[in-house]
């Protein structure tokens, strides 16, 4: 059985996603900033555009910056708001993507002090590790609202506030969240977030940076006044209508879906606890509702991944072979996990085509795994 547990990764494309993009992949031409009809017509798509994906996330249409995904909306906020003179200090969660942890390291070459918040070890940042931080008086205060490995979501609305009292910006990188569980911009009280459409059966290419308007936030690129001034460049038409598709059939569909794959994700959480070499990651706190994160004593997560590739199933590992040597993801790293059990790291994510026929057969292939292991363990032994 071939199976794809892959969907934090990126998620198939809809099908009434590609039905509305089709007539912008050819049959509509025009350029969106031209004043003429055919322009006007792809105008007023990326508007309505704007408008699906305000309401999937309780935001204002005026409030939708679109750039070509998540890592470059990351880069928008931290790059974009660092080059503010005002700007000299941010701080930001130690379980972050890399597309927000690479560009603070960026800013911070470049002489932006940037502090990390760290997380206990469930993944969630603490009121408390937020306070600490905010002593420091940093400008911008950026947490994830729901990890990528883990699933750990965090109490946004409560760590905005807390930096709301102190006149400090709050940004969160809802791209993992988004689609999957209900996540409003105005009721969390934040000033910027993040999201990505082939998150959500959107297609890649296309994600959206969501501000307050207070933000001093200068452009990554120059050349044009595309997305008020902060996105030079001609619209990606084609993507970012299929991102408003998919934005709108997410909200429609939110509970529906959610129902769905927390079903499987429970359902394998409790059949992996017949194993007592695998533990499940932040499994005390509430998570996206798709992903279950573990670890399997005695092995390394890329081994784990392959034997499971190799009986059809698509997964991701939490760990990576540098130099020959395995690492541990920064997320675990940061969580405090033992190293042994964090690189043998895997990540599951449902998506809604996954089925419970699926999740027996991928636990009895945990099974045989582990078994043949043992099996060869003994061997030696005996030798």
């Amino acid at each position: 059985m071939a199976a794809y547990f892959d969907h934090n990764a990126t998620t198939p494309l809809h099908e009434k996603v590609l039905e509305a993009m089709l007539p912008y992949m050819g049959q509509v031409c025009g350029n969106p900033s031209s004043l003429h009809r055919f322009g006007r017509l792809q105008r007023d798509a990326i508007e309505q555009a704007r408008e699906q994906v305000a309401l999937l996330v309780g935001a204002q249409a005026s409030q939708v910056i679109f750039t070509s995904g998540g890592t470059e909306a990351n880069n928008l906020m931290i790059k974009g708001l660092c080059s503010d003179p005002g700007v000299r200090r941010i701080a930001v969660s130690e379980i972050e993507h890399m597309s927000l942890l690479e560009p603070a390291g960026a800013v911070a070459a470049a002489g932006c002090t940037v502090d990390r918040i760290a997380v206990n070890q469930q993944g969630i940042v603490t009121l408390d590790a937020l306070q600490q931080v905010m002593k420091n008086e940093p400008s911008l205060v950026s947490v994830m609202a729901a990890n990528n490995e883990t699933g750990a979501i965090q109490d946004i609305e409560k760590l905005a506030a807390a930096a709301n009292t102190r006149g400090i910006w709050f940004h969160t990188d809802a791209s993992q969240i988004a689609g999957k569980q209900a996540f409003s911009f105005k009721q969390a009280g934040v000033h910027a977030m993040t999201l990505s459409a082939h998150k959500l059966y959107g297609p890649m290419g296309a994600g959206a940076l969501i501000i307050d308007k207070s933000l001093p936030l200068r452009p990554l690129l120059q050349g044009g006044s595309q997305e008020k001034g902060l996105r030079a460049g001609t619209e990606n038409v084609p993507a970012i209508v299929g991102f408003g598709m998919a934005a709108e059939l997410a909200r429609l569909e939110l509970h529906e879906r959610a129902d769905h794959v927390r079903v499987l994700r429970d359902t394998l959480e409790k059949q992996l606890q017949q194993f007592e070499v695998v533990q499940v990651f932040s499994n005390q706190v509430e998570r996206l509702p798709n992903t279950l994160q573990f670890g399997v004593m005695g092995f390394e997560g890329e081994t784990l991944l392959m034997e499971l590739d190799r009986r059809g199933f698509a997964v991701s590992s939490g760990s990576a072979c540098t130099s020959g040597k395995t690492e541990a993801s920064h997320v675990l790293k940061a969580m405090a996990i033992p190293n042994e059990l964090a690189i043998s790291s895997i990540r599951v994510s449902l998506g809604q085509t996954n089925t419970m026929a699926e999740i027996e057969c991928f636990v009895e292939a945990i099974r045989q795994i582990i078994e043949i292991k043992n099996s060869s363990v003994m061997m030696a032994a005996n030798l």
